[in-house]
């Protein structure tokens, strides 16, 4: 048993060690880019003060933008 185990090993790496890297530009695979951070932002409150991104920082912000056309 324990042979057979060792010969079907030995084969997986064997083929993998065979099988080519694919060709990401052929794949149209773009590497991964970090997030950018956000441009600045500033926008009135419900109460007229004008916030800004910036003073936000470290907090969870959620922008709903809503417009008619």
């Amino acid at each position: 048993m324990s042979r057979s185990l060792v010969a079907l090993v030995a084969v997986l790496v064997l083929t993998a060690a065979a099988t080519p890297a694919p060709d990401w530009e052929t794949l149209q695979i773009l590497p991964y880019e970090p997030p950018k951070p956000a441009p600045a932002l500033s926008l009135p409150d419900l109460d007229g003060k004008t916030q800004t991104l910036e003073a936000l920082r470290g907090n969870v912000v959620i922008l709903y933008f809503w417009a008619t056309w």
